[in-house]
């Protein structure tokens, strides 16, 4: 066997619906089947497949559109003062740009403004709403931010600045009185999609000035969309789709410095180029120092002050890799000392010193690392304060925790999955407990495995070229429309390899009913030690086309894998024990079985020993209960030996077959009747033969061993065939006719060979059918095992 690493959730799909959504628009079966999984109707796939013949919602369906347009032209036409009022996230950035850029197009006079996060923290603050003042501000627009301040938005308003709240987070029950709040998550706003992004809705407020879709915004807000996570459906996605293939060809000086940097000069940036290359460079201006940088970078059409740009930003991104590693490595380290065995369902993390604005980063990667709600601060020890931020995993929801812990933080917000908080460092122990304590309550075991979402299983016979290209098609992929997960099960092994200059990558080859099967697993290189040739494999994974040589074939990127079945490896050209258990999974009890006593070389460090008596009896059986593996390390005395102990295996996921023997302790093969035959007329010819010495010169003569001679000579002995006298041989004048077989020495030398043949020498599939035919009581249908009737003289 072989565990998968998360747990597979395999989505519903009615297949009746696939069928008539296959019939309905030309699909093919595959993609059909992922449609109705994910609850597609026609219409819907219909417009997620034509998504070039989609346009954009009217933006003054949005409430309070029609006035904030209104009191920004009436502001450039007065030549009234408006700031922008940003963010230093890359959706607040990007939103920052978005609206500066429409407004200063429309030849209003402006500028913007955005806090710093570690000295203004996030949203409006007074302080700023001062310096608006003093420098003539006449109108505040807010992008990404706004919309829980409404008490700075009065004050704001109380000091004759007209203030314009564009925000997408989710509104408070009391909206701040503000000239126009643009947010289509407010209640009662009828505009049809509720999930814009912030970059999405100053896009929005640019489409209603300019009276059009602003094209050349649409890479800016497509960088908004995806870094900020926003689901990837309806508008959005639309968003996306544009404004990707207008960031590959962008006019902005800046980005195309920062793509090039990036070195995504060469490729077609898609939204995992957004995500996880250009989106944290963005970000690590806000998180380490200001935001400003950025901002620049958008608005500069010198291409050598933003190569300047794009190095400060590479620097800030490689400094913010630094830290987080630092960090995370420094957690990780807190956590397996304080809990080395057993860890807490709720992990919290403290300490002084660690970086504020990476804190997000690390806890996600301890959430991803040990699959449990994580809390990571650092500590201020002039103000005796702790400040960070907490992520979650499904069923855990984060703010609902927080908010039991109400009483001892002053601060705090966020969603289910994601919060920043703040609280005295004496309280740190009873947060700790409250949420250990929650934990405990509201996750089960189950919840605490990473779950694996999968579209659909589908037989190979679907995996197309044809079919992958049509799953394309709902590209992009993101949030609320993420890349098509399948599952293909029971899946014969051709070919298994490891590739990569160190071999840290799996490379595959499987087979389904005569169909091949490419597959390659990234980071997957060190499972080819736990997966036997004979094995049926599932796997989980992404389609993808494999192109090479002009040849195009379906593959699939390896998510995650499984073998259901009892797992035999072949170890019989082993010689070195030690190296083989180390490549054993350390998370597994593996025992090691001895037949005779024979120990092996070298210490065994975390293996169970188990001495196997002579009558198959297991002299500790408690131990091999507990084991999850099983090496058979030398060969058996008897049938019987090996039957007992096959018996009680049956609950072992893996059998490792080793059956190491001395060469020279058994025969490669049984004396035939002929040669019991020649040796006797030997004898009787020759009269009183000298064993030890001249036995030598006649086996070299007969090409036979001394062994061979000695046990020959055994069994006439044990038959009464012949005496020996003086240390010669002399055969009895007038034996009885006996079977060969009633020698005890001949069987037992009989059944050695026969094993050493079935076990040491035997093909692999053979042996995997014998044994498992004595674990599991299944028909071997093995001819090994029938003997050969040999009869005396």
């Amino acid at each position: 066997m072989l565990a998968s690493q998360t747990r597979w959730e395999v989505a519903s799909c009615p297949l009746e619906q696939a069928r008539q959504l296959q019939r309905e628009l030309g699909l093919t079966s595959l993609v059909a089947k992922v449609l109705t999984a994910r609850g597609w109707d026609a219409e819907q796939a219909r417009q997620l497949l034509d998504i070039d013949k989609q346009t954009f919602y009217d933006p003054y369906r949005m409430d309070g559109m029609a006035e904030a347009v209104e009191r920004i032209k009436d502001a450039v036409r007065n030549n009234d003062k408006i700031r922008v009022y940003g963010d230093y996230d890359c959706d607040g950035i990007t939103s920052t740009v978005i609206m500066y850029k429409t407004l200063s197009q429309l030849g209003a006079t402006v500028d913007y403004y955005v806090p710093n996060r570690f000295s203004e923290g996030y949203g409006l603050n007074k302080a700023a709403i001062d310096k608006a003042k003093a420098e003539g501000v006449r109108l505040l627009i807010t992008v990404d931010t706004g919309i829980t301040g409404r008490e700075e938005v009065a004050y704001a308003m109380a000091q004759g600045i007209d203030v314009i709240v564009t925000d997408h987070h989710q509104p408070p029950p009391e909206l701040p009185q503000s000239l126009a709040v643009i947010n289509p998550k407010k209640a009662g706003c009828p505009y049809p999609f509720k999930d814009l992004s912030g970059a999405g809705i100053a896009l929005k407020v640019a489409q209603a000035l300019l009276d059009d879709t602003p094209q050349a915004f649409l890479d800016i807000a497509a960088l908004g969309t995806i870094a900020d996570l926003v689901p990837l459906r309806d508008e959005n996605r639309l968003i996306a789709y544009h404004g990707l293939n207008v960031l590959n060809r962008t006019r902005h000086v800046g980005l195309q410095v920062l793509i090039e940097k990036a070195g995504l000069g060469e490729v077609s940036i898609n939204e995992q180029h957004v995500g996880f290359v250009l989106g944290p460079r963005l970000n690590s201006c806000g998180r380490l120092a200001s935001a400003e940088t950025a901002v620049q970078l958008f608005l500069t059409d010198d291409r050598a002050q933003a190569s300047a740009l794009v190095q400060n930003i590479e620097a800030l991104n490689a400094e913010r890799q630094r830290l987080v590693e630092q960090i995370v490595q420094e957690a990780v380290d807190m956590i397996e000392g304080e809990y080395p065995r057993v860890k807490p369902k709720a992990l919290v993390v403290a300490q002084e010193g660690w970086h504020e604005g990476v804190l997000g980063i690390v806890a996600s990667k301890l959430v991803e690392r040990y699959y449990r709600p994580a809390v990571v601060l650092t500590i201020d020890s002039n103000s005796g304060m702790a400040k960070g931020s907490a992520r979650s995993i499904d069923g855990f929801d984060i703010y609902q925790a927080l908010f039991s812990c109400r009483e001892w933080l002053p601060h705090f917000g966020g969603h289910r999955q994601a919060c920043g908080l703040s609280l005295a460092v004496e309280h740190l122990p009873y947060i700790r407990t409250r949420l250990d304590q929650l934990a405990e309550q509201w996750l089960t075991e189950e919840d605490l495995q990473p779950a694996t979402r999968v579209d659909i299983s589908c037989p190979v016979s679907e995996l197309t070229v044809e079919a992958i290209e049509q799953l394309r098609k709902l590209a992009p992929f993101g949030e609320g429309n993420p890349k098509p997960v399948i599952l293909v099960e029971e899946l014969d092994i051709k070919d298994l390899r490891q590739v990569g200059a160190a071999g840290q990558h799996l490379k595959c080859l499987f087979q389904q009913e005569d169909i091949p099967l490419e597959a390659i697993g990234f980071g997957w290189g060190e499972v080819v030690h736990h997966i036997c040739p004979a094995a049926k494999v599932s796997l989980v994974g992404e389609p993808a086309i494999n192109e090479w040589n002009g040849e195009r074939k379906p593959q699939i990127l390896i998510a995650d894998l499984q073998v259901r079945e009892r797992q035999y490896f072949d170890w019989r050209s082993k010689n070195r024990l030690a190296e083989q258990i180390n490549l054993l999974p350390a998370d597994k009890t593996v025992a090691v079985c001895y037949f005779r006593e024979a120990q092996p070389e070298g210490p065994l460090e975390g293996v169970l020993h188990i001495s196997i008596g002579q009558d198959g009896q297991v002299g500790q059986p408690d131990l091999l209960d507990r084991s999850d593996a099983v090496v058979l390390y030398d060969l058996p005395r008897t049938r019987q030996q090996l039957h007992r102990l096959c018996r009680q295996l049956k609950d072992v996921g893996r059998i490792y077959m080793m059956f190491r023997h001395d060469d020279s302790h058994f025969f490669s093969t049984l004396p035939t009747r002929e040669h019991f035959k020649w040796y006797y007329a030997f004898l009787r010819q020759k009269g009183p033969f000298d064993l030890q010495a001249w036995g030598p010169e006649l086996a070299r003569r007969k090409g036979w061993t001394m062994d061979a001679l000695q046990f020959m000579t055994e069994v006439f002995l044990e038959l009464q065939f012949a005496t020996i006298k003086e240390g010669k041989i002399h055969l009895v004048p007038s034996p009885g006719k006996k079977d060969l077989t009633e020698s005890a020495c001949y069987r037992k030398r009989q059944e050695e060979i026969q094993l050493e043949q079935l076990l040491v020498y035997s093909p692999y599939q053979e042996l995997i059918r014998y044994l498992s035919h004595h674990i599991d009581g299944h028909e071997a249908n093995l001819d090994r095992g029938k003997e050969e009737k040999v009869y005396g003289f």
